[in-house]
């Protein structure tokens, strides 16, 4: 081998091994960046994303889009310094997103939870500001349990025994009067407009002396139709506030968005209130990109919106979905609507 091939190979040496490093290595981070957004008026997979059944649906049109942060994970060295490099993407330790003390399945379920919890709060939201009653409703059955076939998803429980349970402490001293092998008798009202009785033998649970009824329940308002959300595989409790102002856009007269392509994020409680989330300006980045005008912002979120620094997307400040809704409808009417 002359010297000339020999230069070259040793030359190459460094370059093929930082090469294998870039592609090899395994780096103990995770890269946040802006997800996909959804229209909560729109369809996804030929599904209404928030369909409801049952009652007068009115038009809609424009856009109210739930935005998301996407996550990159399991990344090489290499794929990690050119999502450093993209501008659009951040880089945070592993143990931030995924703790150590919990398995990657296990935070899967946790945010898949959060998001079903954030359906329910977005639901009850909305149907508390149009102002339906509240009731003792079921949120969960489970199975196996007492309850199983009997009471379903939803179900107002409007008499236990013969005895009026407008709310929850009403609902609880009467199981606490009982004990396992009871026979409760349930009066409810179900989706659909279907009144019936339960009769349910209450079983046995380590965690208390009463009777186990195998229902989880809320105090919460309630209608007689029904509210699906048909988005999968999106995790977190953030599209909370952008569901609530699609079931009020769908159920009132008129566009909540003017028309217009709304965009936004924030959590929500059974009672309006709207929460901070992770990720904003990730979010706001996806929501310019999609075409969005107007973005709903957490007001706990507003001084890291502000670095975001998209030109043409209005920042609008939101505590809660009342606050929200007048925002939009100021906006609309060419006033001037609260702003981060």
């Amino acid at each position: 081998m002359n010297r000339r091939m020999m230069t070259l190979v040793v030359a190459l040496v460094p370059i093929v091994a930082f090469g294998l490093l870039l592609s090899a290595v395994q780096v103990p981070f995770v890269g946040l960046g802006p997800g996909p957004t959804f229209n909560t008026l729109g369809e996804v997979e030929g599904k209404e994303v928030v369909d409801i059944k049952g009652t007068e649906v009115k038009p809609t049109s424009g856009n109210l889009n739930m935005t998301t942060v996407s996550q990159s994970d399991g990344l090489t060295l290499g794929q990690a310094l050119r999502l450093w490099m993209s501008g659009t993407e951040q880089l945070v330790p592993r143990d931030l997103v995924y703790p150590p003390d919990k398995s990657k399945d296990d935070i899967d379920k946790e945010n898949t939870s959060d998001f079903k919890r954030s359906e329910d709060s977005a639901e009850y939201a909305a149907l508390g500001y149009l102002k339906y009653p509240r009731a003792v409703t079921v949120q969960s059955v489970t199975d196996p349990g007492p309850s199983v076939g009997k009471l379903q998803d939803g179900d107002a429980i409007d008499m236990v025994n013969d005895k009026p349970v407008a709310n929850l402490e009403q609902f609880t001293a009467i199981l606490k009067t009982t004990k396992p092998g009871d026979q409760l008798v349930v009066d409810y009202r179900r989706k659909g407009g279907d009144i019936g009785t339960a009769t349910i033998m209450l079983g046995k649970n380590d965690d208390r002396d009463y009777g186990f009824l195998g229902v989880g329940v809320a105090e919460a308002p309630w209608a007689p139709f029904t509210i699906d959300f048909n988005l999968a595989n999106i995790g977190g409790p953030s599209a909370g506030l952008m569901f609530s102002l699609a079931v009020v856009d769908k159920l009132t007269t008129g566009d909540l968005n003017d028309g217009k392509f709304v965009a936004g994020t924030g959590t929500i409680s059974v009672d309006g209130k709207v929460g901070p989330i992770g990720g904003i300006t990730h979010k706001i980045y996806a929501a310019k990109e999609a075409g969005a005008t107007v973005f709903l912002v957490p007001s706990e979120n507003c001084d890291e919106a502000n670095t975001a620094h998209e030109d043409g997307l209005q920042l609008i400040k939101v505590d809660d979905l009342t606050g929200a809704i007048d925002a939009l409808k100021t906006y609309s009417a060419g006033g001037e609507a609260p702003h981060c």
